[in-house]
């Protein structure tokens, strides 16, 4: 199926996160549908690449007004990962409300990857505090798929980005990739402890927001250098440790610590459609004018799910693993 025949978004179902859809339209009645359609799911938790499963499954009756969706590419998110909610397949039926279309012109990787890390990114830019033009953010896991948006959605905002990585063996190729971006600064979890940063904070004003993926020291380090009164959002735990704030931190800068989670987020819009769909489409006008790109990605056939999702767990992979349908 070629992209330009329509595509639609899957609004706040959980079990097809972040995959882009064929809507009811492309099913016509000269080509009946198949009955069935393959999905990866499991039956117990564990392992990812042990316990998922690829197996046929019966597709739902379409209905009243029930929508036959086919499936292009889904990647693997950390979420996904984390919960093994059997997210990937080729195919399903969706009631026609549930779905939001994308504009045709849209690239598939693009579609593939928006409803997720760059709706994330865009969210927390924009509901937390009220930035401006020459205002500034840091955030942790810059290179992950929300990192990467969250430089380029600010850049075309124009919000200053300091954006903090883990120290690895291909260090300067990961910190030209973000600068291509449009990353202002892009420093190590190391840097962050050194007190260089105050010849950084000449160079730009201290951030008033913090976008937390990691937790753990990077969390408090982050929280040294924010502003008076900044806040800082966790939308991720990747460190596995707790988020430590030193109380000198609530008593002398009066921070807010907030959390956000974009499934909870489209949840709550049930009678709001509009603000979803409005969000989606200013994402992909920032993707036609080529200041939205999708991440680092690698195309790996549904049959080959298994390397997808080792790699997809692996430290130091700055490549989102996308299965292709």
């Amino acid at each position: 199926m070629r992209l330009a025949e329509g595509l639609g978004l899957v609004r706040g179902a959980r079990p097809l996160l972040g995959t882009f859809l064929r809507p009811r339209a492309a099913v016509g009645a000269a080509a009946p549908a198949p009955a069935r359609s393959q999905a990866l799911v499991y039956a117990q938790h564990g392992e990812p690449a042990r316990v998922l499963q690829l197996k046929d499954l019966e597709r739902a009756e379409l209905g009243h007004s029930g929508v036959h969706v086919k499936m292009l590419a889904a990647p693997i998110n950390p979420a996904d990962i984390n919960m093994i909610q059997g997210t990937w397949r080729t195919d399903a039926v969706f009631s026609e409300e549930s779905l939001v279309k994308l504009p045709r012109d849209i690239p598939l990787l693009c579609a593939a990857t928006l409803s997720v890390n760059p709706c994330t990114a865009y969210r927390m830019l924009a509901d937390f505090e009220t930035l401006v033009p020459g205002d500034s953010i840091i955030q942790n896991a810059a290179n992950s798929g929300v990192g990467q948006a969250v430089i380029q959605i600010a850049a075309a905002l124009g919000i200053k980005t300091i954006n903090v990585i883990r120290d690895r063996p291909n260090l300067q190729e990961v910190v030209d990739r973000l600068t291509s971006l449009g990353a202002d600064h892009v420093i190590t979890e190391e840097m962050l402890r050194k007190p260089e940063m105050k010849d950084l904070f000449k160079k730009v004003p201290k951030p008033r927001l913090a976008l937390n993926c990691v937790g753990g020291k990077s969390t408090t380090e982050m929280l040294r250098h924010i502003q008076q009164k900044g806040t800082m959002v966790t939308y991720g735990g990747m460190a596995k440790q707790p988020v430590t704030v030193p109380v000198s931190a609530f008593i002398f800068k009066d921070v807010k610590l907030r959390g956000f989670w974009m499934t909870q987020w489209k949840k709550d819009q049930p009678q709001n459609k509009d603000r979803l769909t409005g969000m989606i489409l200013t994402l992909c006008d920032l993707i036609r004018k080529g200041q939205l790109t999708a991440p680092s990605c690698t195309q790996v056939p549904l049959k080959d799910y298994r390397i997808a999702v080792e790699a997809s767990m692996k430290s130091f992979i700055s490549s989102k693993q996308v299965l292709t349908m």
